[in-house]
């Protein structure tokens, strides 16, 4: 290993990141994390902090799950990779997919196809969205509808439905055919609306007047996020999910629900479409399956897509990934999913969820600089900076880096999107480890 001098030096210089520009990772060198455990991750100068992002939505279970890594051990030494292209299978896949089509029964999802990670799902969802209507004589519906400020990754069909110009500017022109609706996103919306049941009411009568415009007999499928991850976790109403099925449905239009962020127990339900009471004719997941050990998805299939797939010997599924079903990665969320039932880690997410909204709320009471915080339903909590609370004026990306290192440098890693923070922490967080991100922020809004 080389030493701390050279892996500074070349930080930012020999490797891109995602999600920045070479030069700012030049010029704002980023955090070297050598270590973690529980929680909490060490850097390279050995500053040891909570980390209130969860690596990046997906380590559920923290650092020190062990049932994973053995599982992942285990599987290496016995068989470290097989394809499941056809003709072939292995055994760790098979079991697995029988238990997500436990898991997921309630969500009316019994069947999964594998994936390498959370942009492979969605793009995965939406080609057998397309291919299902081909394949019932309806080769007329291509189009897709999403939520504006909705997150769904980053390949080009997925960067397609993004809802955020962020992520689709300098990689247009995108998949053409793919329309976006007013996310009820309650404090700000282009409704001026204030009441989150009536904004939702106003977001589903624009679905229905797209869905007019465009002509539903043209359109595969609408998709969504349960709660808006990325976007600064944005909670619809409760209403919004159930009105947004109900139009889909009458107009034999797929749901998928993108729940890379939000399946297997991070919104105090094991589901977000579990959370909404409703049932989507697919389920994008990946993140927290593998608890961030292994890259590893799933989109999981109803019915609808059942019934289609399976009576149709035309129905050939052209598409696939080198690694869909990798048995290291299917070992790892076999185990993972044993620990995330055993430890029924929805309760803490929602004891903490709550610990951590009401916190920032008391922070809100306490800075002026917070213009809304935004949670309520597990641990997904998003703080709002803006640089004046009666015009909403976003706060500028100075001031919210400002936080963010002051926050670290007081314990806490957090995530800087925009104008908002984001806490994302691991489910088996203690309150302990709550008081000490809300210490953390404190002190990092003190700064400002």
């Amino acid at each position: 290993m080389k030493d701390s001098n050279f892996l500074k030096e070349q930080n930012g210089r020999l490797m891109w990141h995602p999600m920045t520009s070479p030069q700012d990772s030049i010029q704002n060198p980023p955090k070297i994390i050598t270590s973690s455990a529980g929680v909490t991750i060490t850097d390279i100068d050995g500053h040891q902090v909570v980390d209130a992002v969860g690596g990046l939505w997906n380590v559920n279970l923290g650092y020190s799950c062990q049932p994973v890594k053995d599982a992942i051990a285990a599987q290496l030494d016995r068989l470290p990779y097989y394809s499941t292209f056809r003709g072939t299978s292995n055994d760790v896949a098979i079991e697995l997919s029988h238990e997500l089509s436990t898991f997921f029964a309630p969500d009316g999802l019994t069947r999964a196809f594998f994936t390498s990670g959370g942009s492979d799902s969605v793009e995965t969802a939406l080609r057998l969205a397309r291919q299902y209507h081909k394949l019932r004589g309806d080769a007329g519906r291509t189009k897709f509808l999403s939520l504006k400020k909705g997150y769904h990754g980053t390949h080009i069909g997925a960067a397609s439905v993004n809802g955020n110009a962020n992520f689709r500017n300098a990689y247009e022109p995108l998949l053409p055919g793919c329309f976006h609706i007013p996310a009820p996103y309650t404090y700000r919306n282009p409704f001026d609306e204030t009441d989150p049941a009536r904004l939702a009411q106003l977001c589903a009568a624009a679905l229905e007047d797209e869905i007019a415009f465009q002509g539903a007999n043209t359109i595969a499928a609408m998709i969504m996020e349960p709660i808006l991850g990325a976007g600064g976790v944005i909670p619809p109403h409760s209403s919004f999910a159930p009105m947004v099925q109900e139009i889909c449905n009458r107009n034999g239009i797929l749901l998928i629900t993108d729940e890379v962020i939000t399946a297997y127990g991070r919104t105090g339900a094991w589901s977000g479409a579990r959370l909404w009471g409703i049932q989507p004719d697919m389920m994008c997941t990946a993140k927290a399956i593998t608890n961030g050990f292994f890259p590893f998805g799933a989109v999981m299939l109803g019915d609808r897509m059942i019934e289609v797939f399976e009576n149709n010997a035309a129905a050939k599924i052209a598409h696939g990934y080198t690694y869909s079903g990798h048995p290291v990665g299917a070992a790892a969320a076999l185990a993972c999913l044993a620990e995330t039932r055993r430890l029924n880690v929805i309760d803490n997410a929602a004891a903490r969820g709550t610990q951590l909204y009401d916190g920032c709320r008391k922070l809100m009471e306490k800075y002026d600089i917070i213009g809304d915080v935004r949670g309520g339903h597990g641990l997904m909590t998003a703080i709002e900076m803006v640089s004046d609370r009666a015009t909403k004026a976003p706060i500028d990306a100075g001031t919210a880096a400002t936080v963010q290192e002051i926050a670290y440098q007081n314990g806490a890693m957090i995530r800087v999107s925009g104008a908002n923070l984001i806490l994302s922490p691991p489910l088996v967080l203690s309150q302990a480890d709550a008081d000490a991100i809300l210490s953390a922020l404190d002190a990092g809004f003190a700064a400002t």
